[in-house]
């Protein structure tokens, strides 16, 4: 009986890595009891095979799934203001809408004429009803304000977790095999898109006030969808839209070219989660995909606030915010007529079906680099301030609007 199980123990060594001498090894810990043997040998088997299967599965396959909160129901829609700090260091939300992080730039120089843009996020902490500074390359924070999705490193990272807010603590890690350079949580909190580059993509050419995009192409490879709660990531291969620097001339009847001279061009999600969009320079300002990368006509019925995934779209569907201008506009969906226009820099997000979150200005709009926050309604008559003015010449904060 030895020496049948050391002779099949070798045969099975020949079709899988087990060590050479797994059987002596296990013989030698053992005292010899015929009456055990049959039982050596069934152990033998089934500790050979559980070594055998591991060894054929992927590496990233086992991960447990995690469970993510709750996200609170009824949503909050009280308003709340911080008019005193700048950057804010209490929470400020209005209706369906809270500013659930913020970041701030600063540029630093990559050579003589070369500079690149550097971001600081903080993070709303339900803890403290405030915001907290963190180390992250980049946040995004799922609907409910419950987890954030988080990229670990400096500018670029490989490293992409998912944070319980109201812990502070990493759910989980995914690796990513090439770097990404930003994240966005799907409409229903369930997938993460994460884009990725080649190169750090925010560079800009010349310093100071002379400086601006390279327009010499982005660095975008393409981008994962990660599942939340698996993990699992799938990497697609996604070119970024050309600079329209060195296109050819075209007709005066032919159609204009979509293009995007910036060097970033992260992805965002269609407002039912089916697609995916990717931003343009040119009018319309987005242009969209499936989740596999093929090109896809834009959904119809959705329209976007410029340059974001928000809604343009109030909740009921009936108004449409306008595009930035001094004043704005609302218009009615069906007929296009405006149904009240503001004083106001920017529409940012509808808090409810009469009221917007919006970038309005201090005095009389004499600057405009000096705004604020504000909750504005429809018809302009009302607005009541949400974050304290600051003057953007001298240090800037962009908030981040989440659903609550």
């Amino acid at each position: 009986m030895t020496r049948l199980l050391r002779d099949t123990l070798h045969e099975w060594a020949d079709e899988s890595v087990v060590p050479h001498d797994l059987a002596d090894r296990a013989l030698r810990r053992r005292v010899w009891k015929p009456v055990g043997a049959a039982a050596l040998v069934v152990g033998l088997v089934a500790a050979i095979a559980v070594f055998v299967t591991g060894q054929n599965e992927p590496p990233d396959t086992v991960r447990p799934a995690i469970e993510l909160p709750v996200r609170p129901s009824p949503a909050p829609t009280d308003v709340r203001t911080d008019t005193e700090h700048s950057p804010p260091t209490k929470l400020i939300a209005a209706g369906r809408m809270a500013v659930s992080a913020y970041y701030a730039t600063s540029r630093e120089p990559v050579s003589e004429n070369m500079e690149r843009i550097r971001r600081k996020w903080s993070l709303y902490d339900p803890r403290t009803g405030g915001y907290e500074q963190t180390p992250w390359a980049w946040v995004d924070v799922a609907p409910g304000l419950q987890v954030a999705a988080v990229l670990e490193g400096d500018l670029l990272g490989k490293r992409l977790g998912i944070l319980d807010m109201n812990t502070r603590q990493i759910l989980s890690w995914i690796e990513l095999e090439q770097p990404a350079a930003s994240v966005a949580w799907s409409p229903d909190g369930t997938k993460i898109v994460a884009t990725t580059y080649s190169s750090y993509p925010d560079v800009l050419r010349g310093r100071g006030d002379q400086a601006s995009p390279s327009h010499d192409g982005s660095p975008r490879t393409g981008y994962y969808i990660v599942d939340a709660r698996t993990g699992k990531a799938e990497h697609h291969e996604l070119a970024p839209l050309p600079s329209g620097i060195n296109l050819p001339r075209i007709s005066r009847n032919s159609p204009r070219p979509i293009t995007n001279g910036n060097g970033r061009q992260d992805l965002g999600w269609s407002l039912d989660g089916t697609m995916l969009w990717a931003p343009a320079s040119t009018s319309p300002d987005r242009v969209f995909y499936s989740l596999d990368g093929e090109p896809r006509d834009a959904p119809k019925g959705e329209r976007y606030v410029r340059g974001s995934q928000i809604s343009a779209v109030s909740p009921d569907g009936r108004l449409l915010l306008g595009r930035d201008g001094l004043p704005t506009k609302i218009t009615d969906v069906e007929t296009g007529q405006v149904a009240g226009r503001q004083r106001v820099l920017q529409l940012h997000a509808w808090a409810d079906d009469d009221n917007v979150i919006a970038l309005g200005c201090a005095g009389k709009c004499e600057d405009e680099f000096t705004n604020g926050l504000v909750l504005v309604s429809v018809d302009g008559k009302r607005m009541t301030q949400l974050a304290a003015n600051r003057n953007t010449r001298k240090g800037n904060w962009k908030a981040v609007l989440t659903l609550r």
